[in-house]
């Protein structure tokens, strides 16, 4: 069991080790805003049944061809299941009192299944975040620090080779992006 809204945000942030984008988990999240539950329940069938105009529309106009690609994501990375009719389309059949008798369509249960797996990837997703933040930050005050001695010595005239230490510098600064892996980031630092 999971509140719907903590485990979509914990995918988000754990989205890499699944393997699935922000487009897929815009299409995952218009499937879980079809249920009426606050809090997923992965014991019975959560099976869902939109038509495919009201899915493009909770999912902010998205067309027919990429959410068919982005369900095929899903079903791929194991957050949902399909729940094919005879036919292949989506509905629900009720008994002569409205109760739901069956459903076809997408079932959500595998995402409510995974749900500790999720709040733990998106923990360690976290902490990397953190770590590489960490990382990024020692190698600016590192760079920052070491021009401002070299400026300095430049500036004082003092003996040593300081315009070669300035063109060290300066090649070890160019070339960091803002997404540079972490071992290159900790080569530069270490450098």
């Amino acid at each position: 069991r999971a509140d719907k809204w903590q485990l979509l945000r914990a995918l988000t942030e754990a989205r890499q080790a699944y393997g699935i984008g922000d487009r897929t988990i815009a299409v995952l999240e218009a499937l879980v805003s079809f249920t009426t539950a606050r809090e997923l329940d992965g014991t019975a069938p959560i099976i869902v049944f939109p038509s495919n105009r009201e899915l493009s529309v909770r999912a902010r106009g998205m067309a027919p061809a990429t959410i068919r690609r982005h369900l095929a994501a899903l079903v791929e990375a194991g957050m949902i299941f399909r729940r094919d009719s005879a036919n292949g389309k989506r509905f629900c059949r009720r008994d002569d009192n409205g109760v739901m008798e069956e459903a076809f369509g997408f079932d959500l249960a595998p995402l409510a299944l995974r749900a500790s797996e999720i709040f733990e990837a998106a923990e360690i997703a976290r902490a990397e975040d953190r770590a590489l933040r960490a990382l990024r930050s020692e190698v600016t005050l590192h760079q920052r620090d070491i021009a401002k001695i070299v400026a300095c010595a430049l500036e004082e005239g003092r003996a040593g080779d300081w315009p070669g230490f300035s063109e060290q510098l300066a090649v070890l600064v160019h070339g960091l992006a803002r997404r540079t892996a972490p071992d290159i980031l900790a080569s530069r630092r270490d450098d």
